[in-house]
């Protein structure tokens, strides 16, 4: 009665671990199948950032004009607050001084100042007699515009901002383009699956010979006892010698020798989280998270060429003639300016020869946000990069982007064509984002 309740036991307890291996591999596909929904809905980074809507204008000006001139042009050494930074804050500056005023001080301040105007002196001399930088090409209208900007950003937000900023939020969530996982991913499931199957069956192999083991024979033909430990390596040697075990333990060591392959050969090339140490310690946190100063003042290039270029020395002595002059780090830079030497900042983020990239076309046309590549670099201390900057991240990029037409004449006839003919909107690989010829030649 002891042995067959015994047998009754074990049996409920290997059917157990079979329930439970098999209950295993199944949430272990449907997790890995959620995921892949998860990052086949994610939007790229910085698409609801592209998607804002355009700040009203103030009353005398163009406020959202106003904002990007700012930020390209004074941002680095004025707050839109009563904030000082490298020259005074600007909250209340049409209170302090008149519009002509304004237009001669931001035209030519020397000028200003050396016609003898008290206060154009007082505030020469307050701030340590720091030049400040001339705008003739800025005019009338941009003065008007940057100005408008200045209240806007200090007038209380109006009643309701927030609940309209949070639905629209709400409906740039709902407008996350989903699509169908492609057929590497497919392929890459499919053997996932092939190798849980095949390690469930060495597990469930495993779990019958130590069943055996522990409910064999207790006796040699002989009665002699046998001890547990030479019942278990019989009934491994006879598992080793089943050809299906065989089989199944070498296709295991294959199909992962192969994933290690290909896993290798992905990362071939690929630079994602590259974050060297730079010959000067410049703090992105600071400059363009704390003091938001724009990516475009020290990265001249990004709206009109290929390349963003790499700051020169005499953009940084802009502000650094006067301030922190006396830090170690600052003295570098006086260092090679004093020996007429380039400073060697260590690139970060580079594309192979082959690969044709240009600035201009995505931030000045398509309208992206540095963060949408570069990442959050606002909040790096030291500048790593977040993307992996691979084909196959640019082409998921190009067909779920929709092609920024607001106020473009060149795609209204695109459009026009692309209504007509296809739904949905029109995503950059309607017109040549996916044709080789664009970024090889």
């Amino acid at each position: 009665m002891y042995k067959q309740f015994k047998k009754i036991s074990l049996f409920g307890q290997k059917r157990s671990v079979r329930t439970s291996l098999f209950t295993l591999l199944v949430a272990l596909l449907v997790g890995l199948t959620h995921v892949s929904a998860q990052d086949a809905a994610a939007p790229a980074d910085g698409a609801a950032t592209g998607a804002a809507a355009d700040a009203g204008g103030g009353a005398s000006g163009d406020a959202a004009k106003g904002e990007a001139l700012f930020k390209n042009n004074c941002a680095a050494c004025h707050n839109v607050t009563a904030e000082k930074s490298v020259g005074p804050g600007l909250k209340g500056i049409t209170e302090r001084r008149d519009f002509p005023w304004l237009v001669d001080w931001i035209h030519n301040s020397q000028a200003v100042i050396a016609s003898g105007d008290p206060y154009a002196v007082k505030l020469y001399n307050e701030y340590n007699q720091a030049q400040m930088t001339p705008f003739p090409n800025l005019s009338e209208d941009d003065i008007r515009g940057i100005l408008a900007y200045v209240e806007q950003a200090n007038a209380a937000p109006a009643a309701g901002a927030a609940p309209a900023a949070a639905a629209g939020g709400a409906a740039g969530a709902a407008t996350v383009q989903s699509g169908a996982p492609s057929d590497l991913f497919v392929l890459v499931l499919v053997a996932l699956l092939v190798v849980m199957l095949l390690v469930l069956g060495v597990l469930l192999v495993i779990v019958t010979i130590l069943s055996k083991a522990v409910t064999g024979d207790a006796t040699t033909a002989e009665g002699d006892k046998v001890s547990f430990g030479d019942r278990l390596k019989r009934n491994l040697l006879t598992a080793a010698n089943n050809p299906a075990i065989r089989s199944a333990t070498i296709w295991v060591f294959i199909l992962l020798v192969v994933k290690a392959t290909i896993d290798g050969a992905y990362s071939i090339g690929v630079q994602q989280g590259y974050a060297p140490k730079q010959p000067i310690a410049f703090s992105h946190k600071l400059h363009a998270g704390e003091y938001s100063i724009d990516c475009n003042y020290c990265h001249t290039g990004v709206n009109r060429g290929k390349s963003a270029h790499i700051p020169s020395a005499n953009i940084c002595m802009n502000c650094h003639g006067v301030i922190k002059n006396e830090s170690p780090e600052i003295q570098k830079i006086y260092t090679a300016i004093e020996n007429n030497q380039p400073i060697e900042w260590v690139r970060v983020h580079n594309l192979p020869d082959f690969a044709y990239f240009n600035h201009s076309q995505h931030v000045n046309v398509a309208g992206l946000e540095c963060q949408q590549c570069h990442g959050e670099i606002q909040q790096m201390e030291v500048v790593e990069q977040r993307s992996s900057l691979t084909m196959g991240w640019c082409i998921d990029c190009h067909r779920k982007t929709d092609v920024n037409t607001k106020g473009n004449a060149y795609y209204d006839k695109l459009v026009q064509l692309h209504d007509k003919y296809s739904e949905g909107s029109l995503k950059v690989s309607d017109i040549g984002g996916l044709e080789c010829s664009k970024c090889h030649y």
